[in-house]
């Protein structure tokens, strides 16, 4: 993603469709109810409220290595509504802080559309001569197999509380937020909370050591975990 060194410290943490996200510290507006994220203005920023679209579910697309920026361009181009979290870092440079932003999760896109919405912007993505892969590809649910052919997986999809509480946790802005493995995980995920009190009010996952800290994970799926800085025990509650 881009330098923003000409951001104030407020810089935020996630693009949605090409906008700044502020949940604020308990997300009030990203919701954990069935129903699809739209955008409204909130107090000068852009924020995440919801509203039932039929038809529509959270399409996770692979983007081809070190070209996020232009399936961005794409889809955004397409009218579809995506999401693409961001890390934010404090750097300073001659003496003055700045705020660069990264992609989170640099190879993916999180694309909300129909199912043959999503077809038909996969079949009319062109590779070129000089390119090797299509810029855009499903990721597929490893899980499950297609009734019709069991040899095959179905797309994979994110139901709308699960990413809703991953856009919850990706649009704090604090840059201790971070990819995790399964394999960084000091010891097994253990039990399912939602955190009550700090910046991260609201946010469910699992508590997991990580480098040392008590951490809340939230698993988009197996493959994608995300951890929260550190969460003092009192500012979690075991949530069924």
């Amino acid at each position: 993603m881009e330098d923003t060194t000409n951001q104030p410290p407020t810089a935020d943490a996630s693009l949605y469709n090409g906008q700044p996200t502020d949940t604020g510290p308990s997300c009030p507006s990203a919701r954990l109810t069935s129903c699809t994220p739209s955008i409204s203005k909130n107090k000068g920023w852009v924020s995440v409220e919801n509203v039932p679209t039929p038809n529509k579910q959270w399409f996770v697309l692979r983007v081809s290595y070190g070209r996020i920026l232009k399936a961005k361009t794409l889809v955004e181009a397409k009218g579809m509504v995506y999401y693409i979290p961001l890390r934010y870092k404090e750097v300073r440079k001659q003496g003055k802080k700045r705020i660069i932003t990264k992609p989170l999760l640099p190879s993916l896109i999180f694309v909300h559309a129909s199912a043959e919405q999503v077809e038909t912007l996969l079949h009319n993505i062109k590779i070129v001569a000089n390119e090797s892969r299509a810029l855009l590809s499903y990721y597929f649910d490893h899980t499950i197999h297609l009734q019709d052919n069991p040899n095959r997986n179905p797309p994979l999809t994110i139901q709308d509380e699960v990413m809703n509480n991953f856009i919850c946790l990706t649009s704090i802005k604090n840059p201790h937020i971070i990819p995790v493995t399964s394999n960084s995980i000091q010891f097994k995920l253990g039990d399912n909370v939602v955190v009550t009190e700090g910046e991260f009010k609201g946010v469910h996952g699992r508590v997991a050591r990580i480098a040392g800290q008590q951490r809340v994970i939230v698993e988009l799926f197996d493959e994608c975990l995300v951890a929260t800085a550190y969460v003092p025990r009192e500012a979690m509650k075991k949530y069924e």
